[in-house]
C-alpha cells in the first residue's frame, strides 16, 4: 500500500524527554511516536497503525523557555462514573488548591515533513475494516480536506498543529541553510514510541466499556539527521527497549 507525505507546522512544540521528570525539556526533533499520535487525530481505528518512515526538519531548531501554571492532579474517571451512577462522589478538583508552576523548554516556529504509511493490526477487525484500500482513501480524503476529529498537536495538547498539508513530494530546497549546514548530526538516544502492555486491546474484552492497562515500556532508537532528513526506516531493526 502506497504511503503519504505531509507538511506539518506550528508555533510551538514540546516533545518531552522522559529522562527529565520535573521540568519539561523538548527533544530537538519529534519522536516517531509523537507524530503517530498527531496522525491519529486525523483518522484512527483499532484495525490500523501508523508507521513513520521519514522526518524532514525544514526550519532551524530554536528553543524558548516558559513557565506555566499547571495542575498537580486530574479529574478522576472513577469518580465521574460514580457520580453518574448516583452514588454522589464529587469528581471536582479546585485549581487554586492543585496549582503548581513548572518551567518548560519548548521548540518554536517548527515545520516538519512526515512520510508515513499504515499497517493492518487485525484488532477489532470486521470485514469492512480489513479493506486496506478503504482506509487509504479515507486518510487521503481527510488530509486533503484538512479534517480532524480532535485538534492535532505537537507533543502536548497546548501546542496545536497550525497546518497539515498533503503533498506529492517534499521540496528539499526549502530546508533552512542552518539545518543543511549541520551535516550528519547524531541526535543521541531518543524515544521511538511508548508500547503499552495491552497492545490496545481491552483487558476485559469489552469494547463498549473497555478497561486498558497503563503499564508500558518505551522503545528507543539512535537516529542521525543528515541534511535535515531522518530516515526512520533504517533504524527500526536496531530499536532498543
Amino acid at each position: 500500500m502506497k504511503g503519504f507525505k505531509i507538511i506539518a507546522e506550528g508555533d510551538y512544540a514540546l516533545f518531552t524527554r522522559p529522562e527529565l521528570k520535573v521540568e519539561r525539556v523538548s527533544y530537538d526533533v519529534p519522536p516517531p511516536g509523537a507524530l503517530e499520535g498527531m496522525l491519529k487525530s486525523v483518522y484512527w481505528k483499532p484495525a490500523i497503525r501508523y508507521v513513520i518512515d521519514k522526518i524532514i526538519v525544514f526550519k532551524p531548531i530554536r528553543f524558548a523557555n516558559v513557565r506555566r501554571n499547571e495542575l498537580k492532579d486530574k479529574v478522576s474517571l472513577q469518580k465521574i462514573k460514580s457520580q453518574m451512577s448516583g452514588k454522589g462522589a464529587d469528581p471536582c478538583i479546585f485549581a487554586a488548591e492543585e496549582r503548581t508552576q513548572r518551567a518548560s523548554m519548548l521548540l518554536k516556529d517548527v515545520c516538519y515533513g512526515v512520510e508515513f504509511h499504515f499497517e493492518m493490526t487485525g484488532v477489532k477487525s470486521d470485514k469492512a475494516d480489513e479493506d486496506e484500500k478503504k482506509h487509504y482513501n479515507i486518510i487521503k480524503r481527510r488530509l486533503e480536506k484538512g479534517q480532524t476529529f480532535r485538534t492535532p498537536c505537537f507533543g502536548c495538547a497546548e501546542f496545536p498543529v497550525k497546518r497539515i498539508e498533503l503533498v506529492e513530494d517534499f521540496d528539499y530546497s526549502k530546508i533552512h541553510p542552518e539545518i543543511m549546514s549541520m551535516g550528519d548530526t547524531d541526535l543521541g538516544f531518543m524515544s521511538y514510541r511508548v508500547n503499552f502492555e495491552d497492545k490496545g486491546i481491552p483487558l476485559n474484552g469489552d469494547w463498549d466499556n473497555p478497561v486498558f492497562s497503563d503499564r508500558a515500556t518505551t522503545a528507543y532508537y539512535r537516529p542521525h539527521m543528515v541534511g535535515g532528513v531522518i530516515d526512520v526506516r533504517k533504524y527500526r531493526e536496531v530499536i532498543k527497549c
